[in-house]
């Protein structure tokens, strides 16, 4: 009897932890966006976190106005990207992202976690 509920106890550990790996861990999706910076602060009630807003513009006008956009929210978790951050407010930047399947307090808001970013130049496609 003691050996069924040791295994079985076993099994258990295993799946729960595979599923918070599964859940937190792991990266579904990782690629690049390219925007304009709209947005960057550090909030939080009890763990703070760095959260930013970028406007993703698919037309534009002659102006370099946007007209149809849709807002990329993302989080950064190490704290020299978000002084970074800090300084391209305003700018049309591109940003590498992770994207996980859930949520941790102490890593931000957003399942999207940038991990670099540099300033889009005209050259840049």
């Amino acid at each position: 009897m003691k050996k069924a509920i040791t295994t079985v106890s076993l099994i258990l550990v295993i799946v729960i932890a595979m599923f918070f790996f599964w859940k937190y861990g792991f990266t579904y999706s990782d690629g690049f966006r390219v925007g304009l910076l709209q947005k960057f602060s550090r909030k939080g009630m009890f763990f703070k976190t760095y959260e930013g807003e970028m406007i993703l513009s698919s037309v534009r006008t002659s102006n370099d106005m946007a007209i149809a956009s849709e807002k990329f929210l993302f989080s950064v978790t190490e704290k020299t990207l978000a002084l970074k951050f800090n300084d391209l407010q305003g700018e049309y930047i591109i940003v590498h992202y992770r994207e996980k399947n859930g949520t941790l307090p102490w890593r931000g808001e957003s399942k999207y976690i940038v991990d670099s970013v540099r300033v889009k130049t005209e050259k840049t496609p």
